[in-house]
């Protein structure tokens, strides 16, 4: 045998030995190669599919079927050649082959289930994906998306309950789930003997929730605001009958009961967070337009400090800064800035609500503690020595504005303001000179830039 040809031989042993040692198969002399017509026929075949000639891979697998047809390699090999020339139900025969002679090798499976999903015979891939599931917990997600293709909701969904107990779900998965939810189909039973059981028994309050949760999880909050309306009529002193209350007080302008209701409710765990954050909302719309009830908005911010997913201060701060309103911006920022800490974004808001509110000393003590933080920051350097030449601490601010040139990258209109912010330091301190050396250089960088 040639050195090349010893070669070739040692790639076939590897590759055949690789389904043996890591897909826990027979080893790898259980899988030998009759002679060297199989070794030549076999190489022929990869090498043929290796360069597309999928016809002619086929040609010389058989011929080592023909020699060894008890080996589930070849007809696995076969059905590869078959799949990528879409021919469907010859590959399903070979693939199908290769499980009836080693039901436990899982890329066997793999094969069919290439061959179903390929050919869109989605019905036919359920019980393979199934099989593979046993190799690999992940499928289960091909499972729930095939039952989605097929129509069999009510399976996705038990897949996805499952699931849910065990990890946290994918977006995809997720989507699936609020699809099921939204389907009328799907929750029109459930929603049917809810509504039956309001009928029979309109003071049991479990069922108006479970009703209310059943449009909420489907994104129907205006009907998930009818029920509630229903349950105020039936029980007034529900918890759950402000959320519909809330809504009617605002429609009526009554602020100080909208509050109250908005408050009962945001108490209340069993409400959706969806729900009371949309609560929220309209009254903050309702604040902004009568300029009333800030005190009560504040308090709501804070039941609703839970939600992880929504930094409620800060949202509320923003919207009061894109409206310039930034004396009421301010305290919802410094509370969204406690949520999230390491936000400079929010630093960078709550420094222009100071300087626009005259507060230089609250600069002052917010930059210092943030440069130490990102000490890279050019403008908060810039915000440190304003703020202390304003409020007479000249000294200090020279500091901050010497180190801060050192940040600054390519930013002209930035070191003209240092550049004038210096030379106010250096007048208050009596050094003409070298207030005139930064005069200069702000004139020449507005040079620069015009």
């Amino acid at each position: 045998m040639s050195k090349l040809k010893k070669q070739f031989f040692c790639i076939i042993w590897l590759l055949l030995s690789s389904y043996a040692f890591l897909f826990a198969q027979e080893n790898p002399e259980d899988i030998a190669l009759a002679d060297d017509k199989i070794e030549s026929d076999f190489y022929e075949s990869l090498k043929q599919r290796a360069i597309e000639n999928y016809d002619k891979a086929i040609i010389a697998i058989e011929k080592c079927i023909s020699i060894d047809p008890a080996n589930p390699v070849f007809y696995h090999e076969l059905g590869k050649n078959y799949l990528n020339l879409k021919q469907y139900p010859q590959a399903e025969k070979a693939f199908q082959k290769a499980v009836d002679l080693n039901p436990n090798e899982r890329w066997y499976w793999n094969g069919l289930y290439d061959v179903y999903y390929q050919s869109k015979d989605y019905q036919k891939s359920i019980p393979i994906v199934q099989k593979l599931i046993e190799f690999d917990t992940n499928m289960r997600e091909d499972l729930i998306s095939l039952y989605m293709y097929t129509n069999q909701r009510d399976k996705a969904l038990e897949q996805l309950k499952q699931m849910e107990k065990e990890m946290v779900l994918s977006k995809t998965m997720e989507f699936y789930k609020l699809k099921i939810q939204e389907s009328n189909s799907f929750a029109k039973p459930e929603k049917n003997e809810l509504e039956r059981a309001i009928k029979n028994n309109p003071k049991e309050e479990q069922n108006y929730i479970d009703l209310m949760l059943l449009y909420s999880e489907s994104n129907q909050e205006e009907k998930a605001f009818e029920v509630a309306k229903k349950l105020a009529e039936a029980i007034p002193n529900s918890d759950w009958a402000h959320i519909s209350l809330f809504k009617f007080y605002l429609v009526e302008n009554k602020g100080a009961e909208a509050s109250k209701a908005l408050l009962n409710a945001l108490k209340n765990e069993k409400i959706d967070m969806k729900i009371k954050q949309r609560m929220l909302n309209e009254f903050l719309l309702f604040v902004v337009k009568t300029n009333t009830y800030e005190p009560e908005l504040m308090q709501a911010v804070d039941y609703v400090s839970s939600d992880t997913s929504i930094n409620s201060p800060l949202e509320i701060g923003k919207f009061y800064f894109n409206k310039q309103l930034f004396a009421k911006a301010i305290p919802y920022l410094e509370k969204g800035l406690k949520r999230d800490p390491e936000n400079l974004n929010t630093v960078m808001l709550l420094i222009k609500c100071y300087e626009s509110t005259q507060n230089f000393e609250a600069i002052a003590r917010l930059t210092e503690d943030y440069i130490d933080l990102f000490p890279s920051q050019a403008n908060l350097y810039y915000y440190a020595g304003v703020s202390n030449v304003k409020i007479a601490n000249f000294k200090k601010a020279k500091g901050y504005l010497e180190n801060g040139l050192e940040f600054l990258v390519e930013d002209h209109e930035l070191e003209s303001q240092f550049y004038i912010q210096l030379a106010e330091v250096y007048k208050n301190l009596g050094d003409q000179k070298k207030e005139e050396l930064y005069l200069l250089k702000a004139k020449e960088i507005a040079k620069k830039r015009n």
